[in-house]
C-alpha cells in the first residue's frame, strides 16, 4: 500500500511562508496518473479543501480563502506535490493533509465537501501561525 508522507509543517509568524511537501513512499506509484489535493482541518472545524491539481494538464482549483497566497504544484518525476503558502494568517492554522486519486472529478467533489473516499491520504502535518 502506497503511503503519502507530508512534511514542512511548522510554527510560523503571521505574514510568513511555508512550503509543504507530500511524497509517495513507493516510487512505482506513477504519480502522473493521479490528481492531487491539499486539505486542512482546524481545531473544532470540519475538513476544508485547500487546493487541487489535475493530471496531466495541471489544472488547479483553490479555496477562496487561499487564492493569491497559496500555490499547489507537482513534480511527477519525484512523486511529490507541494503547497507553497505565503502571507500566512492565524486562520491558516490547521493540520494539512495531502491526497491522491486517479479521478480529478472525484477529487473535485471531495474538495467541495463531498464525503467520498479517495485512493490515498497522508497522515497530516501541523501548521501553526502565531506570533
Amino acid at each position: 500500500q502506497v503511503q503519502l508522507v507530508e512534511s514542512g509543517g511548522d510554527l510560523v509568524q503571521p505574514g510568513g511562508s511555508l512550503r509543504l511537501s507530500c511524497e509517495a513512499s513507493d516510487h512505482t506509484f506513477n504519480a502522473f496518473a493521479y490528481a492531487w489535493g491539499w486539505f486542512r482541518r482546524a481545531p473544532g472545524k470540519k475538513r476544508e479543501g485547500v487546493a487541487i491539481i489535475s493530471s496531466p494538464d495541471g489544472h488547479t482549483n483553490y479555496a477562496d480563502s487561499v487564492k493569491g497566497r497559496f500555490t499547489i504544484s507537482r513534480d511527477d518525476a519525484k512523486d511529490t506535490v507541494y503547497l507553497q503558502m505565503n502571507f500566512l494568517t492565524p486562520e491558516d492554522t490547521a493540520v494539512y493533509y495531502c491526497a491522491a486519486d486517479r479521478s480529478f472529478p472525484l477529487m473535485g467533489n471531495v474538495f467541495y465537501g463531498a464525503n467520498l473516499s479517495l485512493d490515498h491520504w497522508g497522515q497530516g502535518t501541523q501548521v501553526t501561525v502565531s506570533s
